[in-house]
């Protein structure tokens, strides 16, 4: 097989104009990979380590020359020589070689970027497109090829915009479809059917960090109308469903959820979002809790978990080990993945296979700070995920992982199967 002959990595700039690390791995038969790694606004404590490099003088201590020069150096040297297709083994050699618990010596940003370039090289050697790739790397055993749900955030709240919403993102999610394609072109169509009656409302139409509108609508109850309205006016009714990511912890303090200036216990925030799902079809519910609030997120399982998905995000960042307690504790019933949380392929991996032997639902998720590279609609397909983020049908870099999604669904003609509504049915941990 191919061996790695070199790693050159290089600070770029994500899609809010802050640096982040790319990487392009050269093997020895020639082959290349490239990979950019996203970078997210609203983080839970959790996370793998970001390495910035803090000197004010460039982009505001944002910059990455740190990242870059390890992966240039300590990394590429370690990795030089290493069987390019052994995913597994070139991500463990890059753990030990950090020895941090979190990644934060040589950065999860410098060993992601050259953990996803080495992945995207090896499928060139082998000539094989890269979802098919990972499959066969991983050894994932399946002979269905699903096309991922879309959940389109069509709407910006919390750290994402200054629409003054509390709730981070409302998204819309094609449930009923026959095909993936017929799915996007229901949400692009509803998104366009938003921006007209925002318009109409003498709202901005300006889009936030993952392409959603950010108007400043009062309640998030007249941002729930305003979307069932626009899906009905779509023709989608019962076909598009309502889902949202409340990211919870930016909203918690001394042991309160603080919406919209109402201060709420775990319970009584529970209460709320019940009844928001049951009025308006709610079919999943990312981080309504604390990143901490183990109990809340056990009680909160147990009393909703049978009527809609509850999703951990910041709860498990992607990490098996939080994730572990969280099956076993029953709290959440499905996790969002996002490869920069834990900052290796391999580990990315390991969570979403653990949460799916655990009948948890899985969503491959891009970051609000995002490139062009579009490997996690690869990564969604290779691992039969059932459903993704990455934003409103709007925005290049958003724009670039449903189109790829598109190029898979057309690639693998009969053989593909759009998953639809299947990720937001099961009632793990519900009583």
């Amino acid at each position: 097989m191919a061996k790695i002959e070199s790693v050159r990595a290089l600070e770029i700039l994500d899609s809010r104009g802050f640096p982040t690390v790319s990487a392009t791995v050269t093997l020895s038969d020639g082959s290349e990979g490239a990979a950019g790694v996203p970078s997210g606004a609203s983080t839970g404590e959790h996370e793998a380590v970001e390495l910035r490099d803090g000197d004010n003088a460039r982009y505001f201590g944002k910059g990455v020359k740190k990242a870059v020069a390890n992966a240039n150096g300590e990394l590429a040297s370690a990795v030089k020589g290493l069987d390019a297709s052994d995913l597994a083994a070139l991500d463990a050699k890059m753990i030990a070689l950090d020895g941090t618990p979190n990644k934060g010596r040589l950065g999860a940003n410098a060993i992601l970027a050259v953990s996803m370039a080495t992945a995207r090289a090896a499928a060139a050697s082998a000539k094989l497109p890269l979802y098919s790739f990972l499959r066969q790397a991983y050894a994932i055993k399946s002979d269905a090829w699903l096309l991922p749900a879309p959940m389109l955030n069509v709407v910006n709240g919390g750290k994402h915009a200054d629409s003054g919403l509390d709730v981070q993102e409302f998204m819309i999610v094609p449930t009923e479809a026959a095909t993936f394609s017929d799915a996007l072109r229901a949400g692009a169509e509803i998104y366009q059917i938003l921006k007209k009656k925002l318009t109409a409302l003498k709202m901005t139409t300006a889009v936030g960090d993952e392409g959603g509108f950010a108007p400043r609508l009062k309640t998030h109850v007249e941002v729930l109308e305003i979307l069932a309205a626009s899906i009905k006016e779509g023709g989608c009714e019962g076909k598009v469903r309502l889902a949202l990511d409340c990211a919870a912890s930016e909203y918690f303090k001394d042991g309160r959820y603080t919406l919209e200036g109402k201060p709420l216990s775990s319970a009584e925030i529970a209460d709320v979002y019940a009844s928001w799902a049951a009025k308006y079809g709610i079919v999943s519910i990312e981080d309504p809790l604390d990143q901490d609030d183990w109990t809340g997120w056990k009680d909160m399982t147990a009393k909703l978990g049978d009527r809609f998905r509850l999703i951990g995000d910041d709860l498990f960042v992607t990490n098996p080990e939080r994730l572990a307690r969280g099956i076993k504790e029953k709290s959440a019933n499905a996790i969002l993945i996002k490869l920069n949380q834990i900052g290796t392929l391999t580990e990315t991996v390991k969570a979403v296979t653990d949460a799916q032997k655990a009948g948890f639902s899985t969503v491959i998720s891009h970051r609000s700070g995002e490139t062009e590279d579009a490997f996690i609609a690869d990564l969604a397909v290779a691992l039969n995920a059932g459903a993704i983020k990455t934003g409103a049908p709007c925005r290049s870099e958003r724009l670039a992982k449903y189109n790829r999604l598109l190029q898979i669904e057309a690639a693998l003609g009969p053989q593909a199967r759009y998953a639809g509504g299947q990720s937001f049915k099961s009632s793990v941990g519900a009583r």
